[in-house]
């Protein structure tokens, strides 16, 4: 990889790696905020979950603006935001500011984050793209756990008696820094789009969003009341109109939020799925795994943190090694890892049942489990990038962006409830049965993710061919 195609690349996965540790990091200081600002629980949760929500409803927008404003433009614009948006959480007097600061961070994030994989699809090919989309990969693994581990490491230090703030001050020199560093290295835009917005598609698909993401967010720590069956259910036809809304646009000649015709292929959907049930199992096990060590076991929170580096660092491992491997395997790859990840879990459940899972074997498995996920993620994501021409990367960037988000959300609510449910009281016991429960169901789940990756790679193989000049990418000198 040429030394211009490796610092554009660092600049990406920086602000991949930015959005990714902002997601987790508050976790970690919500204690600390409720004691600072005297916070009410409510107030809490909308710190938490106001960066997710704006971040989850915004994403496909944030998409198709790159594609029409220019996607250097759009990120630095994301950027700024993000930085600015950060600076105010740092210095926020009230649980208001901070709330309305997290909201713009995450609307920050939104517009900046999908032209990640939108400059890995239109700069990079070949040898170089399966390379770049394997740090990606690392960079949307390692963001998470780093997040938990860095926020107990600052809030920890307490660095001249300013508490939690810091998480969101070190983002300001570091965003400085990176937009000096994209307004130079950044290939320019190349004119974009004329179209408008599609403001029909950006309400339907905003209120789909919010109908299916706030539920989840909240629905948890809320009982499940009524209100948020309700607004699970009402997502659906809300879906439906956005469909059809962005079909009646594609027809009359406009432009959609979403080109439909181009990812309505059974390889591309099988895909999602996919990639959208492995995603459930991650976060689900972060969450999980914190809950069971923390107060199950009564370890810290920089425990619960560091017993995640085998995972990030087999992730990591895992995308280099995608590029190595026999051509004649391609097509396999993402269900083998997705199986190996589904073994780790089972081995995980065995032990815990078997009463055999020591700090060095859940480790050891945890590594386990995270070369799986890396194998079979960056797989199917190369499998899904490479299976649209690169004048739809914005559509693909703004769908894997946003599956992935609200599968995670989905993962946390399902099998965090689950684990919840399951302890009947508190101490080291249930909480071990409970996490056994749990990690056999994800492991169901990440062998369903292994059938629809091999679904998608048969559908892919067995389908009418792309056509080759509409794929080929544009290639950094």
């Amino acid at each position: 990889m040429q030394r211009r195609a490796r610092r554009l690349l660092l600049v990406l996965l920086t602000g991949q790696f930015m959005a990714n540790i902002d997601a987790a990091i508050v976790n970690v200081a919500v204690p600390s905020i409720h004691t600072s600002l005297r916070a009410p629980g409510g107030a809490l949760e909308l710190v938490v979950s106001g960066y997710t929500l704006a971040y989850a409803m915004l994403l496909i927008t944030g998409a198709r603006l790159g594609d029409m404003r220019g996607y250097r433009r759009t990120f630095l614009i994301g950027l700024g935001t993000f930085t600015i948006a950060s600076l105010a959480c740092g210095l926020a007097p009230d649980a208001l500011a901070l709330i309305l600061a997290r909201v713009v961070q995450g609307a920050g994030a939104a517009l900046m984050v999908p032209q990640v994989l939108s400059g890995l699809q239109l700069h990079f090919s070949g040898a170089e793209r399966a390379r770049a989309l394997g740090y990606y990969v690392m960079s949307l693994s390692g963001g998470a756990v780093v997040g938990q581990v860095l926020g107990g490491v600052l809030i920890s230090a307490n660095l001249l008696g300013s508490g939690w703030r810091p998480i969101f001050l070190i983002n300001a020199p570091i965003g400085v820094t990176l937009m000096a560093a994209g307004l130079r290295l950044l290939p320019a835009d190349h004119g974009g789009r004329a179209q408008r917005l599609d403001l029909w598609g950006v309400a339907t698909l905003s209120a789909t969003v919010l109908l299916a993401v706030l539920p989840l967010i909240l629905g948890r720590d809320l009982g499940w009341p009524a209100w948020t069956w309700v607004c699970l259910g009402a997502s659906l036809p809300s879906l439906a109109l956005f469909v059809a809304v962005e079909r009646r646009v594609g027809e009359e000649g406009g432009y959609p939020l979403i080109h439909l015709q181009a990812l309505a292929r059974p390889a591309l959907a099988w895909g999602l799925v996919s990639l959208g049930a492995a995603t459930s199992t991650y976060f689900a096990m972060l969450f999980t795994l914190a809950l069971y060590l923390q107060q199950g076991l009564g370890r810290s929170a920089l425990y619960s943190g560091l017993a995640l580096v085998s995972w990030v660092a087999a992730f990591g491992v895992a995308g280099p090694l995608l590029r190595r491997l026999p051509a004649r395997l391609t097509p396999r790859i993402a269900a083998i890892g997705y199986l190996i990840l589904t073994a780790a879990y089972l081995a995980i459940s065995t032990s815990l049942f078997t009463g055999h899972l020591g700090g060095t074997r859940l480790i050891t498995l945890l590594g386990f489990g995270g070369f799986g996920l890396g194998l079979g993620f960056g797989a199917i994501l190369a499998h899904l990038t490479s299976a649209v021409p690169a004048r739809h990367a914005p559509d693909m960037s703004g769908l894997l962006t946003t599956t992935s988000q609200i599968s995670g959300l989905a993962g946390v609510a399902t099998f965090g409830t689950a684990y919840l449910g399951l302890i009947p009281r508190t101490g080291a016991e249930p909480a071990t049965h409970a996490f056994a429960m749990v990690t056999a169901a994800l492991a169901g789940a990440a062998l369903f993710a292994a059938y629809a990756a091999h679904r998608s790679t048969h559908a892919a193989a067995t389908g009418p061919a792309p056509d080759p000049a509409a794929m080929r990418p544009v290639v950094v000198d």
